[in-house]
């Protein structure tokens, strides 16, 4: 098994950590350990008496118990405690498929999405969201991908980077799609409760039993230090990731299941901050660029905090987001890593001022670079 590099991974690895204004991830702003404490009335005694032994294979009771009954049935054998959602997408994978066979992705997505797979030898179809379709997911086009061949389709929904998602008079229609041919469906609902102008989607895992659903603490809940992510589904398909388990990360640690645990139990505080914030800052996107209508050209986001940008001029997007990065302090990711060079992967979700002004400093670079355009083409007629 052999996996290629993944530049948005070699992006942040270069920019993110040395950069103080973030308009490139893909997540609410994090939380301070005393912020959630606050939030969740999480005492010193609770911490002082956590025993930081191991925790059970499938994660720890309570934090499953508190995951079924968010997202589930309430019934906690159908929920797994994973290392995130990386550590989900893997296990699936690698469980669930075998060297040629045909998955159906959608793109752009997560490279882990698809990489997993491509690295394991399966046959790639890719269930592609369109710029001139507002990245609106089309039923039709992932119809034309799904065989009696196809061993599982791969979604993220809301989408990452696009923010795209399908319309919920749609839902029904897709999963009769999936289920009509058989085929395990991986839905990553990392957005599922980070939605503009529209109810949530229905968790899919509810109502077909091939479904695997993953979801994280990094996106909407503004706490990916906790490395908590989760699966959920069919208690025997559960049962089949145990051996890759144990040969990867065993258990995870009782300290961050316990903050993730009193995290999903009081979701709707943390939701109730984070989600009207990032309302907030979509509507400072939105203004900023109709400002800049003659350099930005864009789709606003259905969920989740992302939007996946293009601008006049500028076909390749890398050189932008290395002058941001380097010159002004600035996090932006490339489309590089998304397959689509002439667009970015502009996250909203941080700090309502660091927004402001990042996006400030970005509109002043494209500003700059379309002069300098402008003045080179004079020049060369």
């Amino acid at each position: 098994m052999k996996l290629r590099r993944a530049p948005l991974e070699d992006w942040m690895r270069d920019f993110y950590f040395d950069t103080s204004i973030d308009l490139g991830s893909s997540g609410v702003q994090c939380w301070s350990l005393a912020e959630l404490r606050d939030l969740t009335g999480i005492t010193h005694h609770d911490l002082d008496t956590l025993w930081l032994d191991d925790s059970p294979s499938y994660g720890g009771p309570g934090l499953r118990t508190a995951l079924a009954r968010r997202f589930g049935d309430g019934d906690r054998e159908r929920a797994m405690a994973t290392h995130g959602s990386t550590e989900a997408i893997f296990l699936v994978m690698n469980a669930l498929l075998s060297p040629g066979d045909e998955v159906v992705v959608i793109d752009p997505g997560y490279h882990s999405l698809w990489s997993i797979a491509e690295s394991i030898g399966c046959r790639l179809k890719h269930w592609r969201l369109r710029p001139e379709d507002g990245f609106v997911p089309d039923l039709d086009a992932l119809r034309a991908q799904i065989t009696p061949r196809t061993r599982m389709v791969v979604v993220n929904l809301p989408n990452n980077p696009t923010g795209a998602t399908l319309p919920a008079d749609r839902f029904d229609a897709f999963l009769s799609l999936v289920a009509d041919n058989g085929a395990y469906l991986v839905w990553d609902g990392a957005f599922s409760e980070l939605t503009h102008g529209a109810p949530p989607l229905p968790d899919p895992s509810l109502s077909y039993d091939r479904c695997l659903s993953l979801g994280t603490m990094s996106k909407c809940y503004g706490l990916p230090g906790t490395r908590v992510g989760w699966c959920l589904g069919a208690p025997d398909l559960l049962a089949r990731f145990l051996p890759l388990r144990d040969a990867l990360t065993i258990c995870l640690s009782p300290l961050t299941e316990f903050l993730a645990e009193r995290a999903i139990v009081h979701a709707d505080r943390l939701l109730a901050v984070r989600a009207p914030q990032t309302a907030r800052n979509l509507r400072t996107l939105t203004a900023w660029a109709q400002e800049h209508a003659d350099l930005v050209s864009w789709t606003p986001p259905g969920g989740g905090c992302t939007a996946f940008p293009a601008f006049t001029g500028v076909s390749d997007t890398e050189e932008l987001c290395r002058t941001l990065g380097r010159d002004h302090d600035v996090l932006l990711v490339p489309g590089t890593g998304f397959g689509h060079p002439d667009r970015v992967r502009l996250g909203f979700g941080g700090a309502e001022a660091e927004l402001t002004e990042g996006l400030d400093r970005l509109g002043r670079v494209l500003r700059a670079q379309a002069s300098t355009r402008i003045r080179e083409g004079a020049a060369a007629r």
